[in-house]
Formats: structure tokens, C-alpha cells, sequence
């Protein structure tokens, strides 16, 4: 029997047509899985007429979303076959519907390296496009040779595609890379600006991917810069001009590369100088092509080793760009402004006012960008004017910028303050406008700078006490308004303040607007609790309305509020059993320490002024056990090559520790005579602290982010993570910061990290966060550690972890030397 041959298929453009009609998800669907049905059919019948309209039409669905994979085959047979128009389509199947996850890619080999050796042009383009696309790593090494061939002919059709097919090669197989150097010698004398662009891509990923190959291609930065030269200054050229610009994309990729090439090189920056000055002030500004070349010309400036005059033009484009109506170019000009106003602040500053303009801008990026520059370039000269313009923002922006607004204003205000009555005007502002919004240490931060400010005491419970009159809704400013009518409402009463006019404030008002403030529906448990504190501590500032306060105090005793009723009860108790002792026990607060948030260290950005960093340290305790303690850890390393502990603050670790230490490290070949306990020590002279010396300078790089984290110890479910940073002024100091995490399914309490490391090295262990690590990684311990290593050796560490879980007590030792060079070196 004759088999029946099925009617042709429809064309393309017909399906294309069908499925526009489709109303629904469900018709479009009903119409592509038909199709697929007749196109599998097809495939059965092995019907080479219509193959190449069957895997075009599959591409089409593929693109539509819908599965195509059952056409992978077909394209391998449409790529063998001698027709351009079949190969054309299947190698078109092959780079959309094959990748180096399908082993079938791997039959396509053989093909490609046939068709890169063929007689047509365009058919070794479609093999090379296809190798540069979707070639795997085997690929690559099997047909690198005859991609470096065609790298090396005559013909600029096929150099553009073989250069790019290189590129995807060095990605896929680095060490394939020394096998294009000889071929890239004569590149860039091409002529054809196909052949140049390809060509600067090539040679910009061997420079990133290779400081060999960096270092060689330094040569070349003259000839990049002639051919950079032509562009600018060459006339009209329809075929590569671009809104008056000639091939901006080739000068965009040149202007890359020469970045690449100056960087930390004195010699190519110097060579570069000079046409990135031309290019900077004589491209067109008026189109958005211009601007792209001016934007990478900038980035180029200040990534190099170039000029102060350039830097400072290279910013001047950027103010520029500040004032172009068009949104993404601002961003962009925010964004790099940004990131240079630490190197260049001066130069940034001549723009303040178009920066400060930006915060009124209604696009939210830019306003985001707009602020975190402007709190970069307050300082000392300035602060008044910039605190002006942000407050005014604070009151108009969205609620989504008022937490990070109001954060910043806190820390300029607290570094650039001129005078104290300025920073806490500021700061009720703030709170006054805010106070929703602030982050929690707000309040303690603004009750200890009135602390310590004597001399306003009096002019701020005014403030405060006018601030809150009638409004509770801004709890923060609540809080301290309480605190401070509390400690300071007899200066309130009496009208003492000199800074503006006193008011008349009678007793019983003062307790009305407390008493207010307790029975409010907008206030928070918190503040509830603050405003009771205030109201006990009154009674021993005033004297006509105690007996108010003792009922006041006494109703609250039976609050459904625990923490209130537990308050009022032990107030009640104050005045019954222990009035002798209220006086002495509510009187006025000392002036208040300001406690540092990660030891004694802190970060000092000066935004381009020059002021010193204060820094306060508590001795150590000279008392037995810390002694004993630090000395018990001298063994960890091993005999005499151990420097001790310097502890910073005391530990609640019992004596017996050290002695405890010994006997787990009784194993250990430890030089020098064992000891059995621990004798008692005699009193040592405290070290010198190993950071002395620093005060006067910021202490920390920005660039130590760069230093590798490592994990120092991972084991039953406590994993410890080290990070690093790197002194400022003094290279030799190394601050790790400790991380411990818990992954098990319940806490471990009682933790306590100990270190040791050789004498070579001096060694603080800082107090730590917490002592209970909570399960389920919810959560982390942090803990410092210095470490002054004068003489740039390798660093080592021995750790003891002491700590219980599940009901028994755990300890393990372990050893550290896999700490990153940048650490140390």
C-alpha cells in the first residue's frame, strides 16, 4: 500500500495570524496545542520538505512561552543539512532551545567545526554566532583552535564574530586565553569599526579576567588613545554617525578599557590625560548620546590615577548633569557623585545647592539619592544651612524616608553640632516633626546630651513642656518631655530659664499635663511608665502636691498594666516604709557617660574636616580572678611564646576557669612547667592599651571591606564567623568582630569566647553583646577582638568556646590559621 502523505503544514506568518485572533488564554492554548500535534506528526514522518517552517514555527511558541523541547533533534538535523536557509533556522533553533545542560548539545560539535571551516562566509558566521551563544565549556576546548584561525583572517565579516566568539571561549575556559594573543596584535590596526569594537571587548575581558594579560596590554594605551583621538576629531561619517556622534558605542567600549588599563598605573594614566580632557569638553551635551560618552569619560577620570584639574571637571559634568530635565540622567549623577564626595569633597560642595534642590524632586529614587548625598556633605561650616534644608524635607517627605531623614540628622547634628542649645533644638525638631518615625536609641541619647548640658536644663523642660502641650501623638518626644519634667520640674516651676522668656507653670499644671499623658489612649506602655517615673520623682521637687502624687501613685497600683502596677507598687512602698530614703533615691541624675556602641572604638567620617576622634577606655580590673583568668590562657598556644588577654570590662566567669583550661589542655605538649591550679596571681601593671596613640585620627578604613570573612569554627550547630577591619593610622591593628550563631532547635546560655594568640601579638578580648546564643539562627552574638601584630606576621589564633545546651555543660578548643593576608599583611 502507497502511504498517504499529509497536507502541507500552514506557513508561519498563517499560525502567527491565528493565534492574534485568539480571544482567550484557553483558545490561544486549544490552538497551540493543535499545532503542536500536526508539527510532532511531521517530525514522526520524518518530512524534510516542511522541517524548516515546522522548527520555525516551534521557535515562535517557545517565544510565546509554551514547551518546544521535542524540536531538539530536528534542529540538529536541519544544522547538517547543505541548505543555508535549513542551517540558518537550526542553528537559530540551537541557541534558543539547547543549552550545556542538554548532553545533546554536545552532537552539534562536529557540525560547527565543519561549517567554520565552509566555503560561504555566512555560514561560518552562523556557526560562530552560535559557538559565542550557547558553546560549553568541551565545545569551546574542541573548537578554540578554529575560532583563533578565523581571528587571524583577512575578512572583517568574519573577525567581528570570531572576537566575540573568543570572549564567550575566555569565559568558559580561562586557560585557553594565551592562545588569542598572538592573534590580538593587529586587532586594533583594523580599519572597520565592526572589527575595533569587537576587538576592545576582546581585549577588556582578557585585562579583567588576567594581571598578565593587564600588564602586557599597558602598551597598547597610546594606540587607544589615537584611535580615540580620530573619533572625536574626525568629520561626518553617515555610516557610524549617531546624532552628530561619531560611533559613540566604539568610544564607550574604548573609554572602559583605558579605565581598566590607568587604574593604580601612573604611567597610562598620564598617557590618557589628555584625550579624556578633549573628550570631556568637546562632546555634544544636547543629546543622550553625548551624555553616555561624557558618563563613562567620568568614571573613567576618577577611576585612574588622573589630574586634580580633570577630577574636578569630571565633577563639574556631573553638576551638569543635575540640571538635565531627563530623570535617569540625574540618578546617575547622584549615584556618582556619591561615590566620590570622600575623595573629592571640596569640588562636590561647589554643587550643594543643586543637590539640595534634588530633595524636591517627585521621583523617589532621586530624592533617596539626593538625601544620602546631602547628609555627605555636611560638616562644620556648613551644618546650619544643610540641618535647615533637611528639616524642611523631614516635614514634607514621604513616610518612607522619615526613619532614615531623621537618623541622619541625629548623627550631623551630634558630630557638627556648634553649639549645644543648636543640637538640642535640632533634635526636638526633629522629634517634634518625626518622633514616630525615629530609630530606638533615640530617646536615651537625647536624655543623656540634656544630661550632660547643665546650663540648659531650664531652657529645655520649657521647650519641652510647651511641645507636648495637648499633643501626644510623637511618643519619642513624649518620653523625653517626661524624663525631663521629671528631673527638672522644679526649673520649670520656678521660671529660671535666661535663654527665652520664662514661663508661668503652676505645680498642679505640670502634674495635669503627666496625668494627661497617662490616661491617653495614644500613649504607649512605655511612655505610660516614663510619665509615673516623672510624677514620683516631682514629689521630692515640689512641695505643695505630694499628697496629689501619692494618690495618683497609689491608683496605679492595681493598673491592669504589669509593668505600671509593678512600678506604683514599689513607689507606694517609698512613701510608706522608706520615705527616709526618697529623697536620696529620686534626687536629680549625675552627668551621664556616653557609653561607645562596639567598645571604645568608633568610625569617624569628618566629610572634609579634620577633627579628632575622642576615644575612652576603662582600665582593666586589677582584682585576682580577671589576672588569673588571662594568665590561665597563656597556655592555649603553648608555653612562653603567649601574649595574655587584656580584658576590658569584668567578667562574671568564676574564679576557678583558668584552673579548669589547665586541666582540658593537660594533653597538650605545652612548654614550661604544668600547673595543676590556678596560684593567686599577683597584681600585674595593666599593658598599655594597644590602641593608644590612635585617638587622633579616624580609626578605620573603608577599604578593610574589601578583607574576606572566614568561619573560624562550625560544629554541633554553633557556627563562629569572623569579620575584620583595618586601623586607619596605625596599619599593625586588626579589630575582628566576632559572630555566633546558633542552628539548633533550642538555646545555648552561658556562652564565653576565649582567645589566645603568640607573644608576637598583642590581644583584647571586648565584652560581648550577650551570653545566650538563640536557636534557629534567629539571632547573634557579637563580641571584638584587637589584635596589634607590629611585626606584619602571620596571624593565629587558639579559641576556647565554653557554653550549655540541652541541660549540659559543653566546651571545645580549636585553632585558627586560616585568616585572610589582608588581615595581617
Amino acid at each position: 500500500m502507497r502511504k498517504e502523505r499529509m497536507p502541507a503544514p500552514i506557513r508561519l506568518r498563517e499560525l502567527i495570524r491565528t493565534i492574534r485572533t485568539a480571544r482567550t488564554q484557553a483558545e490561544e492554548r486549544e490552538m497551540i496545542q493543535k499545532e503542536c500535534a500536526a508539527i510532532r506528526s511531521s517530525f514522526r514522518e520524518e518530512d524534510n520538505t516542511y522541517r524548516c517552517r515546522n522548527v520555525a514555527k516551534l521557535l515562535y511558541m517557545h517565544m510565546l512561552g509554551y514547551p518546544a523541547h521535542f524540536g531538539q533533534l530536528e534542529c540538529l538535523k536541519l544544522i547538517a543539512s547543505q541548505k543555508f536557509t535549513d542551517k540558518r533556522i537550526g542553528y537559530l533553533g540551537a541557541m534558543l532551545l539547547l543549552d550545556e545542560r542538554q548532553d545533546v548539545h554536545l552532537l552539534m560539535t562536529n557540525c560547527i567545526k565543519n561549517d567554520l571551516n565552509h566555503s560561504t562566509q555566512y555560514v561560518q558566521g552562523l556557526a560562530l554566532c552560535t559557538l559565542g551563544c550557547m558553546g560549553s565549556s568541551e565545545m569551546c576546548r574542541d573548537l578554540a583552535g578554529e575560532v583563533e584561525k578565523l581571528l587571524k583572517t583577512s575578512n572583517s565579516y568574519l573577525r567581528k564574530k570570531a572576537a566575540l566568539c573568543a570572549v564567550h571561549v575566555i569565559r568558559k575556559v580561562p586557560e585557553l586565553m594565551e592562545m588569542f594573543l598572538p592573534a590580538t596584535k593587529n586587532l586594533l590596526n583594523e580599519k572597520n569599526h565592526g572589527v575595533l569594537h569587537t576587538s576592545v571587548v576582546l581585549l577588556t575581558e582578557m585585562c579583567e579576567r588576567s594581571p598578565d594579560m593587564l600588564a602586557h596590554f599597558r602598551k597598547l594605551v597610546p594606540q587607544l588613545v589615537r584611535i580615540l583621538k580620530n573619533l572625536i576629531m574626525s568629520g561626518y561619517s553617515p555610516e557610524h554617525d549617531v546624532s552628530g556622534i561619531s560611533d559613540p558605542f566604539l568610544q564607550v567600549r574604548i573609554l572602559r578599557l583605558l579605565r581598566i588599563l590607568g587604574r593604580n598605573d601612573d604611567d597610562s594614566s598620564e598617557a590618557m590625560n589628555d584625550i579624556l580632557a578633549q573628550v570631556a569638553t568637546n562632546t555634544e551635551t544636547s543629546k543622550n548620546v553625548g551624555n553616555a560618552i561624557l558618563y563613562e569619560t567620568v568614571l573613567t577620570i576618577m577611576d585612574i590615577k588622573s589630574e586634580s584639574g580633570l577630577r574636578v571637571l569630571a565633577i563639574n559634568i556631573l553638576g551638569r548633569f543635575l540640571l538635565n530635565n531627563d530623570k535617569n540622567i540625574r540618578y546617575v549623577a547622584l549615584t556618582s557623585l556619591l561615590k566620590t564626595v570622600q575623595t573629592d569633597h571640596n569640588a562636590v560642595q561647589r554643587h550643594r545647592s543643586t543637590i539640595v534642590d534634588c530633595l524636591k524632586d517627585l521621583d523617589v529614587s532621586i530624592k533617596r539619592r539626593a538625601m544620602e548625598l546631602s547628609f555627605a556633605l555636611v560638616n562644620g561650616n556648613n551644618v546650619r544651612g544643610m540641618m535647615k534644608e533637611l528639616l524642611y524635607f523631614l516635614d514634607s517627605c514621604e513616610p518612607e524616608f522619615k526613619a532614615d531623614c531623621a537618623s541622619g540628622i541625629f548623627l550631623a547634628a551630634e558630630k557638627y553640632a556648634p553649639s549645644k542649645r543648636w543640637h538640642i533644638d535640632t533634635i526636638m525638631r526633629v522629634l517634634t516633626t518625626a518622633g514616630s518615625y525615629v530609630r530606638d536609641d533615640a530617646v536615651p541619647n537625647l536624655i543623656q546630651l540634656i544630661t550632660n548640658s547643665v546650663e540648659m536644663h531650664a531652657y529645655t523642660v520649657q521647650r519641652l513642656y510647651k511641645a507636648i502641650l495637648g499633643d501626644y501623638s510623637q511618643q519619642p518626644l513624649v518620653q523625653v518631655a517626661s524624663w525631663c519634667i521629671g528631673e527638672y520640674g522644679d526649673l520649670l516651676v520656678s521660671g529660671q530659664c535666661e535663654e527665652e522668656e520664662p514661663i508661668q507653670v503652676t505645680e498642679d499644671e505640670v502634674l495635669d499635663i503627666l496625668e494627661s499623658v497617662l490616661i491617653s489612649n495614644m500613649s504607649a506602655s512605655v511612655t505610660r511608665g516614663y510619665a509615673l517615673t516623672a510624677i514620683m520623682k516631682l514629689s521630692t521637687r515640689f512641695t505643695c502636691t505630694v499628697n496629689r502624687i501619692k494618690k495618683v501613685v497609689s491608683i496605679y497600683g492595681s493598673s491592669i498594666d504589669v509593668e505600671l502596677q509593678q512600678r506604683a507598687v514599689e513607689y507606694n512602698a517609698l512613701f510608706k516604709k522608706y520615705d527616709h530614703m526618697r529623697p536620696a533615691l529620686l534626687e536629680r541624675m549625675p552627668v551621664m557617660e556616653k557609653a561607645t556602641t562596639n567598645g571604645p572604638t568608633e568610625i569617624v567620617q569628618t566629610n572634609g574636616e579634620t577633627e579628632p576622634a575622642v576615644l575612652e577606655t576603662k582600665p582593666p580590673p586589677t582584682g585576682l580572678q580577671p589576672t588569673s583568668q588571662a594568665n590561665d590562657l597563656l597556655d592555649l598556644l603553648g608555653g612562653n611564646d603567649i601574649t595574655p588577654v587584656i580584658p576590658t570590662a569584668p567578667t562574671s566567669k568564676p574564679a576557678s576557669a583558668g584552673g579548669e583550661l589547665l586541666d582540658l589542655l593537660g594533653d597538650l605538649n605545652i612548654t614550661g612547667s604544668p600547673v595543676s591550679a590556678p596560684a593567686p596571681a599577683p597584681q600585674i601593671s595593666q599593658p598599655p592599651f594597644l590602641l593608644d596613640g590612635l585617638s587622633s585620627q579616624p580609626l578605620f578604613n573603608d577599604i578593610a571591606a574589601g578583607i574576606p570573612s572566614i568561619t573560624a569554627y562550625s560544629k554541633n550547630g554553633l557556627k563562629i564567623d569572623f569579620t575584620f577591619e583595618r586601623s586607619n593610622t596605625n596599619p599593625s591593628v586588626t579589630v575582628i568582630t566576632i559572630q555566633a550563631s546558633n542552628s539548633t532547635e533550642l538555646d545555648m546560655t552561658d556562652f564565653v569566647f576565649q582567645a589566645a594568640v603568640p607573644k608576637t601579638f598583642q590581644l583584647q578580648l571586648l565584652s560581648p553583646s550577650s551570653s545566650v546564643i538563640p536557636a534557629f539562627n534567629s539571632g547573634t552574638i557579637t563580641q571584638v577582638i584587637k589584635v596589634l601584630n607590629p611585626q606584619k606576621q602571620q596571624l593565629r589564633m587558639r579559641i576556647k568556646l565554653t557554653y550549655n545546651h540541652k541541660g549540659s555543660a559543653m566546651q571545645d578548643l580549636a585553632e585558627v590559621n586560616n585568616f585572610p593576608p589582608q588581615s595581617w599583611q
